[in-house]
């Protein structure tokens, strides 16, 4: 795939979406709780093969940035040095791509028991 600036990744099941919503109430206005992102940039990127992870903690700062982690293929460590995660909710004025920040300045705080999820590989964004 020829691509123009496109997120690699996972959706999320839609099934799943739904129950884990009702487990893990989105804390802010707008429940994202859509996809996992595996890479970004233009070129030729392949879809990724995985078809499931597990949810194993979350992060909130307080001020508008819900996230969960995801752990695939044994790690939550994306390729680019970042976490794999779902932006869970967002409140007014923030936006999905701060979750990376709130990860990476506030942490994470694990789950007792991961939760399994199932992941359909996806592209989006603009492709050429």
């Amino acid at each position: 795939m020829t691509t123009k600036g496109v997120f690699i990744g996972w959706s999320l099941d839609r099934e799943d979406r739904r129950q884990l919503l009702a487990r893990f109430p989105a804390r802010y206005a707008e429940a994202v709780a859509d996809h996992v992102t595996l890479k970004f940039g233009p070129g030729r990127m392949k879809l990724p093969t995985e078809r499931a992870g597990e949810i194993v903690g979350e992060t909130d700062d307080g001020e508008g940035v819900q996230a969960m982690v995801v752990r695939i293929s044994g790690t939550t460590d994306r390729p680019d040095g970042s976490t794999y995660h779902i932006t869970w909710s967002l409140g007014p004025g923030r936006r999905a791509k701060e979750s990376n920040d709130v990860i990476r300045e506030k942490g994470w705080r694990p789950f007792p028991e991961p939760i399994p999820v199932r992941l359909e590989p996806k592209a989006y964004g603009a492709i050429g």
